[in-house]
């Protein structure tokens, strides 16, 4: 059974200002999840999965169901901020769903198979796809998830703060912890996160998760453990997100699983803000130059 690939793309961009998961960047109008699905069905992935917002539906599937037909089996799966949801806890003036993992629970009835995980606008590379397709048909299991480990100095922008899993490895490269850093940034040689009005130093070459995750799918059946609470504990905090580091660091803690994380060699890069699209669109145009990708990824 081919590994699935869920990509999470039901995010509000607000950060960056508009709809970014479906902005070309690519010379015949690609968006940055087209060299993804091309990336992971190059790598032997058989079906995707597109996590979205209902309101954004119809501009989605006018943007890939006609060129992905006949190339991999494709899914859409709503996130809304009731489902799974006690109506009691959820609170009336939250305007967002609540986090990647929740994003990640929604997807639970089209997804059989071990599956990876991805954001919409990031761009991961080649390789990326490889460890993770070899991961998924080879060693996941209900006790061992990965991640796909980027250097930490390589997923900055230039252009604002960025929220990154910062990993604690051991030895045997699995995970100790990760930690949500919503607040990262480059100030002179040193990375610095923010937290509690504290600025804390990180290491550059510190392992970072870009949501890159491989899982098992009985992972569902923890997810909806773990969220069936996380409503009610934070009904009063509108602006709780259920982060997919929360699954896993329970994973890890709880119940007896270990969560390889796998160092690729691919530069990530992605759009966070609209002043990264000029640098997403050159790394596009000398990755094609180089071969990596054709001018026309789908031939349409």
């Amino acid at each position: 059974m081919k590994p699935t690939l869920l990509i999470l793309a039901a995010g509000m961009a607000s950060r960056y200002g508009s709809m970014k998961q479906t902005e070309g960047f690519g010379p015949s109008g690609e968006t940055i999840m087209d060299y993804s699905i091309f990336d992971s069905i190059r790598a032997g992935f058989g079906k995707v999965v597109f996590i979205i917002r209902k309101d954004f539906a119809e501009n989605f599937k006018a943007q890939f169901d006609a060129k992905l037909k006949g190339k991999i089996e494709v899914e859409y799966v709503f996130q809304e901020g009731d489902m799974f949801v006690d109506p009691a806890d959820n609170p009336p003036d939250r305007t967002k769903p609540w986090g990647t993992g929740h994003a990640v629970l929604c997807a639970k009835d089209v997804i059989r198979e071990p599956f990876a995980v991805i954001n919409a606008d990031d761009f991961y590379g080649a390789d990326a796809f490889v460890k993770a397709a070899d991961f998924l048909n080879t060693q996941c299991n209900e006790k061992l998830y990965s991640i796909i480990g980027y250097q930490l100095q390589k997923t900055l922008s230039d252009h604002g703060t960025v929220s990154r899993g910062v990993c604690k490895v051991d030895a045997s490269d699995n995970l100790v912890e990760i930690k949500e850093r919503t607040k990262i940034y480059q100030e002179g040689e040193k990375i610095i996160y923010e937290e509690n009005d504290q600025k804390i130093e990180v290491p550059a070459d510190s392992r970072v998760s870009m949501n890159f995750w491989c899982f098992d799918p009985s992972v569902f059946t923890l997810i909806e453990k773990l969220f069936r609470v996380f409503p009610k504990e934070n009904k009063d905090n509108i602006k709780a997100e259920f982060f997919i580091p929360i699954i896993g660091d329970y994973f890890i803690a709880n119940e007896g699983g270990a969560i390889k994380v796998i160092p690729t060699s691919s530069q990530w890069f992605g759009v966070t803000y609209k002043e990264d699209a000029p640098g997403v669109k050159k790394s596009l145009d000398a990755l094609i130059e180089g071969g990596a990708y054709p001018d026309n990824l789908w031939n349409t």
